[in-house]
This record gives C-alpha cells, structure tokens and sequence, in this order.
C-alpha cells in the first residue's frame, strides 16, 4: 500500500531532508519512526518527498510517499493492521517524533500517487524583516532581519519579469548533468500589516540554491543598488553573477505543494519523467 504523509518541520537543527551518513535529517527521522512503529526492518522503507529542502530551510506542507507491506506474510502484523487505522498511526509517529517535526494525516495514496513526479507545483515564502524596532527574537529563526529598508515596489516588478519558462542558471548552483530550466508560475512580493516582508515564489520545480539567489538579487534591487530591470539582465545571462548574494536558509519556508485530481496523477507522472532524468529532477530548494 502506498500512503501519503502530509508534514511539517522546522528546519534549522537538520541538515536538510536526504538523509546522510552521521547527519541529523528529516527523511532519516520520519522514516526511523515509522520503522520503529510499524515494527518493519531497518531499510525496508524509503521515503519520497515533494521538494528536498536543504539544511536550515522550513516546511509547513511538505507531502511526502512510502510503500507500506499489508500482508502480514510480507511485513509485520503490526505493519498490516496500522494501515487500516491510519489516524492511529500518525498519532504513534508523532510520538516517536522529535517536536520540530510534527505529521499532519496519513492517507491512502490514490493509484498513480508519486509525491515528487506527480507533484504540479511547489510553493515557498521567504521572510525578512527590515525594521529594527519589529524584529521579534521570537521568530529569529523563520524570519532574516535585514538592517536596511527594502522598496517592495521595486522588488515585486523585479520579480514579476522573471515569471515564466527560462533558463534559470543564473540563480542555480552548478550541478553535473541537472537542468536548469523551470517554469516560474508565480513570483511577488508583499509587506504585510505587521511591516514582514514576504516573497512567494511558485513553479512546477526549483533547482539548487534557486530560490535564496533569487531572493538575494531582489534585496540588492530593494535596497536600491541595482534598478528592477537588473533582475532580467541577470537571468538572460545565464551566468552567476557575484552580485547576487544567496541568502540564509532561515528565512525560507515550503508552504505548499499541488496535485492534480486522482484521473491526472499517470499523466503527470509521465510528464515529468519524460521532461527530466532522476539526475535532472530535484524539485528542491537548498
């Protein structure tokens, strides 16, 4: 059986989602504990997310798969009668969780279910501050204080040039073989009642780094060092450009991710496989 896992996380004591050798992460984490609860073998489950985030970097909607045996002849009895009951089963998951990762539900995935491959979108939010006297040591971990004020005007008419299908290598971190073209479907920027400044950025995937160096050429067009139409100067470049800063990981959050209904998971799935190789296809954001 094929279950559907909807999460969250603070990201700053984790170093990043994959898991690696002697490194505290989130997928070795949720998929310890639901070893442990489903009382399965070490290494019998492998667990698939939406959008790898990198170290330091949050989620509030991060959706992940794992196949679960419910034979009892090829798991574990504990195994077949907790994915009858799977409210039970994120309860127990939760408690074998650390508190900076807490499920949301467990559900049965619809056939054709692929967290990474089927995914339409994924949805982050960067967060500054940029005023002395409203920095709150409360949420200094989520949010990046920036010491100068930011023209949000000039930043938001950056961003919307930027909306579209292009050759993203401008904002990417190099990787061998990895495509650098995404379709951005949305990129603004607000300041809220309570005077935060919040980028969103929508796109079917992100590429390493993608996101933070994309926030770091907004601040240098809203601290008025460079004018919006740099911002499009840099993408057709195609060339990292030591102008643009990739910001801290803290202040970035994985919001949301969307799927198409259960008629459209195979076709998506194929879509996206077709479209990038397992080297190519990250949809992360570090």
């Amino acid at each position: 059986m094929r279950l559907r896992i909807d999460l969250a996380y603070d990201g700053g004591d984790f170093r990043g989602w994959a898991s690696q050798p002697g490194l505290r992460t989130v997928q070795a984490e949720l998929t310890a504990a639901l070893t442990t609860v489903l009382r399965l073998p070490v290494g019998s489950l492998r667990v698939t997310c939406a959008g790898r985030t990198d170290s330091g970097v949050h989620a509030r909607g991060q959706v992940v798969h794992v196949d679960v045996p419910d034979d009892p002849e090829e798991g574990s009895p504990t195994a077949a009668r907790q994915v009858t009951q799977l409210d039970v089963l994120a309860r127990r998951v939760n408690g074998v969780l650390d508190k900076t990762v807490r499920v949301h539900r467990i559900s049965e995935a619809p056939e054709g279910f692929d967290a990474r491959f089927a995914a339409l979108w994924r949805r982050y939010a960067y967060r500054i501050v940029d005023d002395p006297a409203r920095v709150d040591p409360l949420t200094r971990n989520h949010v990046l204080f920036w010491p100068r004020r930011l023209d949000v005007a000039a930043m938001d008419e950056a961003a919307r040039s930027l909306v579209g299908l292009h050759d993203f290598a401008a904002f990417c971190k190099h990787r061998e073989g990895a495509t650098t073209i995404r379709t951005l479907l949305e990129f603004g920027w607000t300041r809220a009642d309570d005077e935060l400044v919040v980028g969103h950025v929508k796109a079917d995937a992100f590429c390493h780094s993608m996101v933070r160096a994309l926030v770091g050429c907004m601040i240098a067009i809203g601290e008025g060092r460079q004018d919006p139409a740099w911002a499009l100067e840099i993408l057709t470049g195609r060339r990292r450009d030591q102008g643009v800063v990739v910001v801290p990981a803290h202040g970035l959050t994985l919001e949301e991710v969307a799927y198409p209904d259960a008629a459209g998971l195979a076709d998506r799935v194929a879509q996206t496989a077709a479209r990038r190789t397992h080297a190519e296809t990250d949809g992360a954001e570090g």
